[in-house]
């Protein structure tokens, strides 16, 4: 029976050295010679097997294991604990995201701020517009009269007016908050090493589409949009041309 060297193949062969590996096989043939001598001896003895050759056959198995073990061990543990590594600093990353403080306080709270700012705006547009109703239905017959109301009425509208600063600020807190979960976010993806890829388009939801067929882009930043020529054009068209932009 003729044995191969395991050199050259195998993580154990990778990583021994020419003395390591030659000690390696010449204890593998041995110990292959002596589980051979072992079978043979039980078959001569008609295949009656002690506890006495279990015990001896084990013996034998583990130590043809033993230098192998030896040498594959530093491996795997160096793989074991680089796994461990790598997972110790994911933890670390995701606990650094703080995505429990986003979710329970930073997004809840952006979301009662926009909605301070939709309520203090709607309530100044109210005063607003009411003062003003009341300065263009007032009788002007009495002039005096007419001139005290019209001061009282334009300091309610100013005083209205004053809900810009609140909105500011609350907004700031908003932009705060977007930016503060924008740095968190990037730095998570960036350590993780997430690669974005564009191979499949995403479904278009029901409100994109809607938004797409209906031009629903709301209001437009400066140098952005339709134009008032775009419009000035579109009106002075054939209600033929008005008709495609429905039909």
């Amino acid at each position: 029976m003729r044995f191969s060297s395991p050199r050259g193949t195998g993580l154990a062969a990778s990583r021994a050295t020419p003395k390591e590996g030659w000690e390696m096989t010449t204890m593998t043939r041995e110990n292959v010679v002596r589980v051979i001598e072992f079978l043979e001896g039980n078959r001569n003895r008609g295949g009656d097997v002690s506890l006495n050759d279990v015990m001896q056959l084990a013996e034998v198995m583990s130590g043809s294991m033993h230098d192998f073990l030896l040498t594959v061990q530093p491996a795997v543990t160096g793989e074991l604990t680089a796994i461990a590594s790598e997972i110790s600093r994911m933890k670390e990353e995701i606990t650094a995201l703080r995505a429990n403080d986003m979710k329970h306080n930073k997004i809840p709270d952006a979301g009662r701020e926009l909605d301070a700012i939709v309520e203090a705006t709607e309530s100044a547009t109210h005063t607003i517009m009411t003062a003003a109703e009341e300065i263009m239905g007032a009788d002007t017959s009495d002039p005096a009269a007419y001139q005290d109301l019209v001061n009282a009425k334009m300091i309610e509208i100013f005083e209205a007016c004053a809900f810009q600063d609140i909105t500011g600020q609350r907004i700031s807190k908003v932009v705060g908050t977007l930016n503060y979960i924008d740095q968190r976010v990037s730095a998570f993806v960036e350590k993780l090493r997430i690669v974005e890829t564009m191979e499949t388009t995403p479904e278009e939801t029901d409100a994109e589409r809607r938004k797409r067929e209906l031009i629903l882009h709301g209001p437009q930043h400066a140098g952005e949009g339709v134009s008032q020529d775009d419009v000035d054009a579109m009106l002075n068209g054939s209600q033929a041309d008005i008709d495609k932009l429905f039909g």
